[in-house]
């Protein structure tokens, strides 16, 4: 197939109306001219389509995301053209439970097990900005009234990103909660979050939400994206935004998955340009459910969890969605007398400063590994402070 054949048979599969048989693709172009091209062609055929969610540029890695029928009539096309299918994916936490007492929560016990506190006479993350790419978050919630900046709803760009789940609310309070009287603290209580919603309420986005989520972080000027979620299979166009993300010096904090697997992290996580965090519990030993093995940088806590959750409430929930949570805060901790530090920089010092962790062993014995460990807050801002 031509590049003329190419792009009348884009136009004709966005054309079709809508029905059972419609699905979206990612076409991304690795030659600029070819992405001008193609999109200067459909805004002047339907211009009507461009921009809406018909049909969306993701300007920084050259590519469109294209509601079409019949998804392989584009595949056999490699000329400098990528086609992917706009595949889904899942938030990484597991159900929620309501605790026993929401009475004096003030600071959860993965906050305190991270040494956040010791590091607050030197810095509450002030002012540094993190893009949580989730479900949105509850602007009314005490514990968020002064840690929710502007963000965007990538599933309805007419309204506000409110959480409509739970888990983006969740995540957010871990960070930056500071309700100190009658609410929960977080690890970073004077981070800005910025809500970018790209998951529906029942927790599950497409990747092509992601790329949009990673593109308005970029352009906004985020220092760090916290990514609690992730698939399976790996995405060309995925891979190139979170490059794009990377080289402007943004940190990616992201979740290992919840299947208790040994040797194989989700994507994007799996990806070396990111933080892969994986989830321990009290006793600083890997979650039962958590992923595992060489391709996590490191872990923090993630297994019963209380944080904040919409409607005011809070709840309590386990899965590395938690525990990525904890090391973005602490990333903010550093990063907010260090805004100079490179993503590379970060992850090498996370990596230096960790505690060791303990691993199970039989008979209920436990050994202390050296080369695993929890995020130390703490000695994570002493050590990227000298």
């Amino acid at each position: 197939m031509d590049y003329p054949d190419f792009l009348q048979r884009l136009h004709e599969g966005i054309s079709e109306p809508s029905g059972s048989g419609r699905n979206k693709q990612i076409i991304t172009f690795d030659k600029p001219h070819q992405y001008r091209e193609c999109l200067s062609y459909l805004r002047k055929l339907k211009p009507e389509l461009v921009g809406l969610r018909q049909v969306q540029p993701a300007r920084l890695i050259r590519a469109l995301i294209a509601p079409l029928s019949g998804g392989d009539r584009l595949g056999k096309y490699h000329n400098g053209v990528t086609v992917e299918e706009d595949t889904r994916m899942k938030v990484h936490a597991e159900t929620a439970h309501i605790p026993k007492a929401e009475k004096n929560l003030s600071m959860p016990w993965g906050v305190k097990q991270v040494r956040a506190y010791k590091a607050w006479p030197s810095s509450t993350g002030h002012r540094v900005r993190i893009g949580v790419i989730d479900t949105g978050a509850d602007f009314q919630h005490p514990d968020l009234r002064h840690s929710l900046a502007r963000g965007i709803n990538l599933l309805n760009r007419t309204m506000l990103p409110y959480d409509d789940n739970g888990h983006g609310t969740h995540i957010a309070g871990t960070i930056a909660a500071s309700n100190y009287d009658e609410g929960m603290v977080g690890v970073a209580p004077r981070a800005l979050i910025h809500p970018v919603k790209a998951f529906d309420h029942n927790g599950a986005a497409y990747v092509s939400d992601i790329i949009l989520g990673i593109d308005w972080c970029v352009l906004n000027r985020v220092d760090i994206i916290n990514m609690s979620f992730g698939m399976k299979s790996r995405s060309k166009a995925l891979l190139d935004m979170v490059n794009k993300a990377y080289h402007n010096g943004i940190v990616i904090v992201a979740s290992s998955g919840n299947e208790g697997k040994r040797r194989s992290i989700d994507y994007p996580a799996r990806y070396s340009q990111t933080i892969s965090v994986g989830a321990t519990d009290k006793y600083r030993r890997i979650a039962p459910f958590s992923n595992r093995g060489q391709f996590v940088d490191v872990y923090a806590p993630g297994e019963k969890i209380t944080s904040s959750w919409i409607h005011g409430k809070h709840h309590e929930m386990s899965g590395t969605s938690m525990a990525t949570s904890h090391v973005t805060g602490s990333i903010a901790l550093l990063l907010s007398l260090r805004p100079e530090l490179g993503p590379g920089e970060i992850k090498a010092l996370l990596k230096r400063t960790a505690t060791p962790l303990r691993l199970r062993k039989s008979a209920g014995r436990s050994s202390i590994s050296t080369k695993l460990g929890e995020v130390d807050a703490f000695r994570l801002m002493q050590e990227g402070t000298k």
